[in-house]
């Protein structure tokens, strides 16, 4: 007896564990291969730096790296983090673009005066537009603007920075400490190649109207107009931004992510001898990604792509689902090699509710995991009634625990 319904054409095999089985969702048809075989995909390239990574913005898959997770000091690369707490909390309406915000003595000092350290010319005691401050801290990579922009947004820079682990360990950034709003060296404040492209995903995605700041190429305050320190902004037009960074101990550093069709890249680079070397490491990076890799989209979050039997519910199935279309991105050539299983429990008994995870998708690539997502109920699926319930105890007797192995719809 069939307990799961098959749709569209089958593609791979699948094993019965335990009590799970294991199906194949459907993926689309592939565009026809050309007549010339694809040439083997090369090795990244050896870039300038202490530690990089190249990610897929679609996915977060880190394509390459090198020390992805070595703790570095982060520079003015920290200035990301503080234009994503700044963010956060204006979309959370704690604090607001039009905010008039008092340049304190702790801000202008921090931001130069009687320092080397970068600055937007903010005069003492003045108030600023919380907007114009991102500006300046993003575009110039002031630090009195940062310093500022953490003190009108929790007090203080120390509280600010706590807001700053806060947010971090929220994105999942595990290898990441902060202790300023600036990147000014100080002890005990680090991230890594990883953390930061985990970062920089997350602004691009949660506040593109703030990320779009960094690709403005100059901006002017105070009559002085400073031109953005990224330099690949100028040298392709398809990348607009992020950020630069750079002191003596932590070299010159560079989180940098560039736009080709549908498909983003973000390349951080930590550590690199000179400002030329991390600008051409990145550039590098970038070309590399959009050259050798490409994203497909595998399953749509509208279309369920199991629907098992369902006992003692109102229906007899339950349809099954992703909560965001699921995409993947590999190597140029090896699309023919993703595989794809559901696990879902033999017995699925009434009730469960919209969004509930019931089973799990796995997506893999030579046998290796590449993605592993929540198959949830697409429907609400309440218990039916006495009688209905009744007649399905005693079906469930003969059906006892014995699962259903069965080919599920494919995608090619």
């Amino acid at each position: 007896m069939n307990f799961f319904r098959r749709t569209l054409i089958p593609f791979a095999a699948v094993l019965l564990v335990g009590v799970a089985v294991a199906q194949t969702p459907p993926r689309p048809s592939p565009v026809p291969r050309p007549v010339v075989p694809d040439a083997p995909v090369p090795p990244p390239p050896d870039v300038d730096g202490k530690s990089w990574v190249l990610m897929d913005y679609a996915t977060g898959q880190i394509l390459a790296s090198k020390e992805p997770d070595l703790r570095v000091e982060p520079a003015s690369i920290t200035k990301v983090m503080t234009d994503y707490v700044v963010s956060a909390e204006v979309a959370n309406g704690k604090v607001h673009m039009t905010d008039p915000v008092t340049i304190s003595e702790n801000a202008w000092r921090g931001g130069g005066a009687g320092t080397d350290g970068s600055t937007s010319f903010l005069k003492l005691n003045s108030q600023v537009p919380l907007k114009d401050l991102l500006y300046g801290m993003i575009i110039q990579s002031g630090n009195d603007a940062a310093i500022a922009l953490a003190e009108h947004t929790a007090g203080s820079e120390q509280s600010f920075a706590g807001l700053m682990n806060a947010y971090a360990k929220q994105l999942g950034m595990v290898n990441s400490n902060f202790q300023n709003a600036s990147g000014y060296p100080i002890e005990n404040h680090y991230t890594t190649a990883h953390d930061i492209a985990i970062l920089s995903r997350a602004l691009i995605h949660d506040f593109p109207e703030d990320y779009a700041i960094s690709a403005v190429k100059e901006f002017e305050w105070n009559g002085i107009k400073q031109h953005n320190r990224n330099t690949l902004l100028w040298r392709d037009p398809t990348v607009d931004g992020i950020k630069t960074g750079h002191t003596a101990a932590a070299g010159y550093c560079l989180a940098a992510s560039a736009k080709q069709g549908e498909s983003r890249m973000i390349a951080i680079v930590m550590g690199a001898s000179s400002e030329k070397a991390r600008a051409d490491s990145a550039m590098a990076l970038l070309s590399y990604g959009f050259r050798f890799y490409e994203t497909h989209k595998l399953y749509d979050a509208s279309k369920p792509l199991a629907t098992p039997r369902l006992w003692k519910g109102e229906t007899n199935q339950l349809p099954l689902g992703v909560a965001d279309d699921v995409q993947v991105t590999v190597k140029r050539g090896e699309y023919d090699q993703l595989k794809a299983i559901m696990d879902i429990p033999a017995t699925l008994i009434a009730p469960f509710k919209k969004g509930q995870q019931v089973g799990t998708l796995r997506i893999t690539l030579a046998g290796q995991p590449v993605q592993s997502v929540p198959l949830i109920a697409m429907n609400d699926a309440p218990q039916g009634g006495f009688f209905s319930r009744l007649w399905d105890s005693i079906m469930l007797w003969f059906h006892g625990s014995k699962g259903n192995t069965e080919q599920a719809p494919s995608t090619k």
